[in-house]
């Protein structure tokens, strides 16, 4: 039986004090079968991920992700159910008011200027696009509190396009695995583009938000728990030996752990 190799918090401290400083190179530390296999694992152990935020059209998504910014799903998407119920719609979010949306969503961090651009961005859908969500990045951010990131998500869970959308989770993961090292969002966006498989490039970036969401995390990476553990290259690992590579439970959306 395989014993783990089991790296000592001293060791992962010495390694990542010598790397701290480092300036990430640009280049993914992943050879291109390296990269097949991460993705095919991740595509075994969820077949078909979903993003968190609930909504029910284009329009309520646009409007939940640009909630989210500096915000969690669960909270985000426990203040929009009763909003959504009532303001489905862009005139419906008119008709409703800056007011009384600031009742619904007043849980949420920012939640002044968020209601204000809620009502911004109806305004200008049904003034400048017919009250249709457009389909295009260009369009997108175009639309008050609605940046490339934002534009990426709607286009990919509302109109099937392939984005990478770098959250937190996305640019943090790109960093500390040392999979497309950048320093803003748009510099991991772009490596990551071109270095996942064709193939799996519609699904990733939702596997990378849920593996850093649940288990390479923020605070603590959860290594022992990881299916790519013998393939990944951070220095902070402290683990080698994959988890168990099964399908998990269909995906209860909005259940949000801790991170």
């Amino acid at each position: 039986m395989a014993i783990p190799k089991i790296k000592s918090s001293a060791q992962t401290a010495k390694k990542s004090n010598a790397t701290a400083g480092r300036k990430p190179a640009g280049k993914s530390l992943y050879s291109k079968a390296d990269l097949e296999e991460i993705f095919r694992r991740f595509s075994i152990q969820r077949p078909e991920p979903k993003g968190e935020l609930e909504h029910v059209n284009p329009f309520t998504l646009v409007v939940a992700v640009a909630l989210s910014a500096q915000a969690t799903d669960a909270g985000v998407n426990k203040a929009t159910r009763a909003l959504f119920a009532v303001a489905d719609t862009p005139q419906k979010m008119l008709d409703l008011g800056e007011e009384r949306i600031r009742e619904y969503i007043k849980t949420i961090g920012l939640y002044r200027n968020k209601a204000k651009n809620v009502v911004a961005l109806s305004e200008k859908l049904i003034t400048d696009f017919g009250g249709e969500v457009p389909r295009t990045r260009e369009e997108l951010i175009t639309l008050p509190g609605v940046g490339r990131k934002t534009a990426n998500v709607v286009l990919s869970m509302a109109f099937g396009q392939a984005t990478m959308a770098v959250d937190t989770h996305i640019f943090r993961i790109a960093n500390r695995l040392l999979l497309a090292p950048g320093k803003t969002p748009d510099e991991v966006e772009h490596r990551l583009m071109k270095i996942i498989p064709d193939q799996y490039l519609y699904h990733a970036h939702h596997w990378l938000i849920l593996h850093g969401r649940y288990v390479c995390k923020a605070r603590k990476p959860e290594c022992e728990r990881c299916v790519i553990a013998d393939l990944c290259r951070s220095p902070e690992k402290t683990w080698d030996i994959p988890a168990p590579l099964v399908e998990l439970p269909p995906q209860i959306i909005g259940a949000e752990a801790a991170s």
